[in-house]
């Protein structure tokens, strides 16, 4: 295999190894924000923020932890005719079928992406033209003209009424890492095939 495919791969484990093993100590946060939630519940007037931050930790546990996950082989996998095969074999279905996860998630940060956009103002449109703008913006003019351009900023629909886009760019960073961590599983796959292991 040439040597920028084994620094890919490289690089994209250590760099999703570190951040899995940071995102994994998000569950006590989640066990934290529940726990006092059932507190004040009990003692208190219940907290308005408790159960809609415990969602938004829960999605950046899952979402930044999934491609430590795959990294791993902690995902769940059917494996009725799949435990038995030859390795090579296993390779060849697995790069066969990480094509598709590559085009869900592609579709999937598309979504992201148009979401994230929505969710700082922006309603119409293409969403990669939107944040060239705000890019841009930022750079010349500073980031009071980048905040005008954004328009109204959506919210949550609950009494707390947090600002949504917090999660949404954690969205996308969860998925862009997923499908850097699958083109390098499918790397992997192409040098066991290849009686290479990287």
């Amino acid at each position: 295999m040439p040597s920028i495919i084994r620094g890919y791969v490289r690089g994209i484990d250590a760099m999703n190894r570190f951040i899995g093993r940071i995102t994994m100590y998000l569950i006590f946060a989640l066990i934290g924000v529940l726990m006092w939630s059932s507190i004040s519940k009990t003692f208190f007037d219940p907290s308005l923020w408790t159960l809609e931050t415990a969602q938004f930790v829960m999605v950046a546990y899952y979402v930044l932890g999934g491609p430590y996950a795959i990294q791993m082989g902690s995902n769940v996998r059917m494996d009725l005719f799949y435990g038995d095969w030859s390795v090579k074999r296993k390779a060849w279905m697995d790069a066969f079928t990480v094509l598709f996860l590559m085009f869900y998630l592609g579709v999937l940060l598309y979504g992201a992406i148009g979401s994230a956009a929505y969710s700082l103002g922006h309603f119409t449109g293409e969403p990669f033209s939107f944040f060239w703008g705000l890019f841009t913006t930022f750079i010349t003019e500073g980031a009071a003209a980048a905040k005008e351009q954004m328009g109204y900023m959506e919210r949550s629909p609950t009494s707390w009424r947090p600002y949504v886009w917090p999660v949404k760019a954690i969205m996308i960073l969860g998925v862009t890492l997923m499908l850097l961590q699958v083109l390098a599983e499918f790397f992997r796959d192409i040098g066991r095939i290849r009686g290479v292991e990287l």
